[in-house]
C-alpha cells in the first residue's frame, strides 16, 4: 500500500501547488519569460534562493506592478550580493525526497480526477437537466454534446482509478489509463464540436432573456456564480489534453526501472490520445472547409471528401491539349483531385475535374523572368500522355508553392514503401478506430487517417509503411500492385460480383439533407434508378453506407430512400434500329464508311459476347467506343453508369459524347437502320 500522506505532506503538496499558480500567473498575466522563472523546488526546498530573488526583481520591473506604486528592486546603486545570507536555510529545512515528490504527483492526480468528475457532474445536475424545460432537445445536445457520456466514463475511470492507487506503490496504475484509451476517444466528437456549442449557447441567450436569467440562477447554484456555463464546457478539452502531462511529471520522479517502464507505456497511450483528439478536431474544422468549398462550386456532382484534404487553392493561368491559349482560373488541389474552375463573383463555376491518380508534375524553368508576371509555369501530365495542362503563376514564390503541395498530393497517393514487404498500400478512410500494425499507434482524424493494405487489410501510417510486417496474402487474388493497374481494378469489380454483396435501388434522390448524424462520414449522392452496394448496413438502423455504382462514390444515406434491387430480363436488343449483332470494328467502318456524320450503330464484340462497342461517324472518320460493362451495369467513362444498354444509347442520343471525349462533340443522331437522309440541293 502506498504509504498515508500525513499532515506535513499535504502541507508540501498545497504548497507546490500554489508555488506553480503563482508561476503560471507571472507568465499569463505579467508577461514574464520561462527564463525568467524559478522552479517550484528551488523555492519549497531552497534549492536556488538566488533564482527566486531574480524573478521577484524580474516581476517588480513590470508595467503593472510599476503602475501599483511598487519600488522595483535592485536599483542602479544596489549590488547583488546578498546570496549568502540565505546559502545556509537550505541546510536547515529537510529536502523532499523523491518518494515524497511521486507522492505528490499520485495526490495530484486523484484529487484533479476526483475534482474534475464533480464537474461534470455538475454540469449535468445544476445545467443541463434545468434546462431541459427551457429548451428544445435540439439545442441541449447542441450546447452539452455528449456530457453525460464523459461522466459516465469518468465515474468507472474515477473507482479504478482510486483502486490502483490503493495498491502497493500504485503499481497497477498504468494499467488503468492504458485500459480507458479507447474509451476517451469519445473526446473528439466533444473537442471538435465544443465551440459551436458555446456560439449556439451565446445565441439562445442573447435570444432569450429567460434562458439568460436561468443560467445565471443555474451558475449561482453550481459554484456561486464564479463560472459560467461556457466556462465549464471549456474544461473537458482542458482536462483530455492534461493526461500526459501529469503522467510525464509522474515518470520523471519514479525511480524504480519497471514501475517506470510501465508508466512510460501509460504516457504513450495519452500522448497519441491528445494527438488523436487534436486530429478529430482538425478533420471536422477541415470537412467544415470541404464543405464551403463544395457549397460555392457550381456543377460539382460528387463529394469532396472522397478526395482527401485540401492543400492549396488559388488564381493561375493555364493552357491544355485542346486551348492552347491562356485561361485565367481558379483551382482547389486536394489529395486526390484538382478542380478548374473559372471564377463567377463569390462562386465558381467547375470546367475540369482532374484525377491526379494518372498525372504526374514535371518543372518547366525555360521560360521563367522574374520581372514578367504569369510566366513561371510547370506541367501536369497525364501518364499515357494522352491529356496535359501547362499551369502558370503570378511569381516564382507562388509556382514552388504549388509545386510543393502537388508533389506532396502524389506522394499520399502513391507513397513510398507503400508495396514493401509484398503490400499494396493504399489511402483509406477507416470507419472504426484503428490502430497502426507497425507501432500500435491510433490512425488519427475522421478520414483518409492513414494507408490500409488492398490484399491483408493491415492498416499503417504513411510513415510507418516500411515496418509493416510482410503481408500475409499474395498471389492470383490480387493482381497488380497500385491503384494505378486496370488489371487491379477489374480483379476488384470481379471479386465484389463473387461475393454476392447486396444491392439496392435508389428511388428518391438525395444530396445530403438531412445530413449524415455525427462525423460519420460524407453523405453519398443519389438519383433514381441508381444502383448502390451497401458496404455497411443494419436493419434496425436508420443511416446506411454503399457505393454508388453509377458514380463510384461511398458514403452514408438514409435507408429509406432504396429498395432491394431486382435485376430485370435481359434485354432484346434487336428490335433497336442501332443494334447492328456481333460485328468486328472493319465491318462497322465499311458500314459506315458512306453514311452522314452522327449516323451510329451498338455492335456485340466478336471475341468477348459480353462486351459492346459504339461506332460512329463523325467528322469523316469512324470513331469506335467501348462500353464496359461490369456488376450488371455498362457505362463508357467512370462518371455515369446505366442500368442497360437501351438506357446507355438514349441519354447519349440527347447528351454531347464530348463529357467523355472532348474531340468528339456529337450525340448519337442516326441509327444505322434508318434509311439515309441526305440534302440534295437545287440546281440554279
Amino acid at each position: 500500500m502506498i504509504a498515508p500522506l500525513h499532515s506535513s505532506l499535504d502541507n508540501r503538496f498545497l504548497c507546490l501547488k500554489n508555488i506553480r499558480t503563482f508561476l503560471s500567473t507571472c507568465c499569463e498575466k505579467f508577461g514574464l519569460k520561462r527564463s525568467e522563472l524559478f522552479e517550484a523546488f528551488d523555492l519549497f526546498d531552497v534549492q536556488d534562493f538566488g533564482k527566486v530573488i531574480y524573478t521577484l526583481s524580474a516581476l517588480s520591473w513590470t508595467p503593472i506592478a510599476q503602475n501599483r506604486g511598487i519600488m522595483p528592486f535592485p536599483t542602479e546603486e544596489e549590488c547583488i550580493g546578498d546570496e549568502d545570507i540565505y546559502s545556509g536555510l537550505s541546510d536547515q529545512i529537510p529536502k523532499m525526497t523523491e518518494y515524497d515528490k511521486r507522492c505528490c504527483c499520485l495526490r495530484e492526480i486523484q484529487q484533479t480526477e476526483e475534482k474534475y468528475t464533480d464537474t461534470l457532474g455538475s454540469i449535468q445536475q445544476h445545467f443541463m437537466k434545468p434546462l431541459q424545460r427551457f429548451l428544445k432537445p435540439q439545442d441541449i445536445e447542441i450546447i452539452f454534446i455528449n456530457i453525460e457520456d464523459l461522466l459516465r466514463v469518468h465515474t468507472h475511470f474515477l473507482k479504478d482509478m482510486k483502486e490502483a492507487l490503493g495498491t502497493p506503490g500504485a503499481a497497477n496504475l498504468y494499467q488503468v489509463f492504458i485500459k480507458y484509451k479507447e474509451r476517451f476517444l469519445i473526446y473528439g466528437r466533444y473537442c471538435s464540436q465544443v465551440e459551436s456549442a458555446s456560439k449556439h449557447l451565446d445565441r439562445v441567450a442573447a435570444a432569450r432573456e429567460d434562458v439568460q436569467m436561468k443560467l445565471e440562477e443555474c451558475s449561482q447554484r453550481a459554484n456561486n456564480g464564479r463560472f459560467t456555463l461556457r466556462d465549464l464546457l471549456m474544461v473537458p478539452m482542458q482536462r483530455v489534453l492534461k493526461y500526459h502531462l501529469l503522467l510525464q511529471e509522474l515518470v520523471k520522479h519514479t525511480q524504480e526501472a519497471m514501475e517506470k517502464e510501465n508508466l512510460r507505456l501509460a504516457l504513450d497511450a495519452m500522448r497519441d490520445l491528445a494527438q488523436c483528439v487534436n486530429e478529430v478536431k482538425r478533420d471536422n474544422e477541415t470537412l467544415r472547409q470541404i464543405t464551403n468549398f463544395q457549397l460555392s462550386i457550381e456543377n460539382l456532382d460528387q463529394s469532396l471528401a472522397h478526395y482527401g484534404r485540401p492543400k492549396i487553392d488559388g488564381e493561375l493561368k493555364i493552357t491544355s491539349v485542346e486551348r492552347r491559349s491562356k485561361m485565367d482560373r481558379y483551382a482547389f488541389l486536394l489529395d486526390k483531385a484538382l478542380l478548374i474552375c473559372k471564377r463567377r463573383g463569390d462562386s465558381y463555376d467547375l470546367k475540369d475535374f482532374v484525377n491526379l491518380h494518372s498525372f504526374q508534375i514535371r518543372d518547366d524553368s525555360s521560360g521563367d523572368r522574374d520581372n514578367k508576371k504569369w510566366s513561371h509555369m510547370f506541367l501536369l501530365i497525364e501518364d499515357q500522355g494522352a491529356q496535359g495542362y501547362e499551369l502558370f503563376f503570378k511569381t516564382r514564390e507562388l509556382k514552388k508553392k504549388w509545386m510543393e503541395q502537388f508533389e506532396m498530393a502524389i506522394s499520399n497517393i502513391y507513397p513510398e514503401n507503400a508495396t514493401a514487404n509484398g503490400h499494396d498500400f493504399q489511402m483509406f478512410s477507416f470507419e472504426e478506430t484503428t490502430s497502426c500494425k507497425a507501432c500500435q499507434m491510433l490512425l488519427r482524424g475522421t478520414f483518409y487517417q492513414g494507408y490500409r493494405c488492398h490484399r491483408c487489410r493491415a492498416p499503417a501510417h504513411k510513415e510507418c509503411l516500411g515496418r509493416v510486417p510482410p503481408c500475409g496474402r499474395h498471389g492470383q487474388d490480387f493482381p497488380g500492385t497500385m491503384k494505378k493497374d486496370k488489371l487491379h481494378r477489374r480483379a476488384q469489380d470481379k471479386k465484389r460480383n463473387e461475393l454476392g454483396l447486396p444491392k439496392m435501388e435508389v428511388f428518391q434522390e438525395y444530396y445530403g439533407l438531412p445530413p449524415p448524424p455525427g462525423a460519420i462520414g460524407p453523405f453519398l449522392r443519389l438519383n433514381p434508378g441508381d444502383i448502390v452496394e451497401l458496404t455497411k448496413a443494419e436493419a434496425e438502423q436508420n443511416w446506411w453506407e454503399g457505393r454508388n455504382t453509377s458514380t463510384n462514390e461511398i458514403g452514408w444515406f438514409p435507408c429509406n430512400r432504396v429498395k432491394p434491387y431486382i435485376r430485370g430480363p435481359p434485354q432484346d436488343l434487336s428490335v433497336h434500329l442501332w443494334y447492328a449483332g456481333p460485328m468486328e470494328r472493319a465491318g462497322a467502318e465499311s458500314i459506315l464508311a458512306n453514311r452522314s456524320d452522327g449516323t451510329f450503330l451498338v455492335r456485340q464484340r466478336v471475341k468477348d459476347a459480353a462486351e459492346f462497342a459504339i461506332s460512329i461517324k463523325y467528322n469523316v472518320e469512324v470513331k469506335h467506343i467501348k462500353i464496359m460493362t461490369a456488376e450488371g451495369l455498362y457505362r463508357i467513362t467512370e462518371k455515369k453508369a446505366f442500368r442497360g444498354l437501351t438506357e446507355l444509347v438514349e441519354f447519349y442520343q440527347q447528351n454531347s459524347l464530348k463529357d467523355c471525349f472532348k474531340s468528339l462533340d456529337t450525340t448519337l443522331q442516326f441509327p444505322f437502320k434508318e434509311p439515309e437522309k441526305r440534302t440534295i440541293s437545287k440546281p440554279a
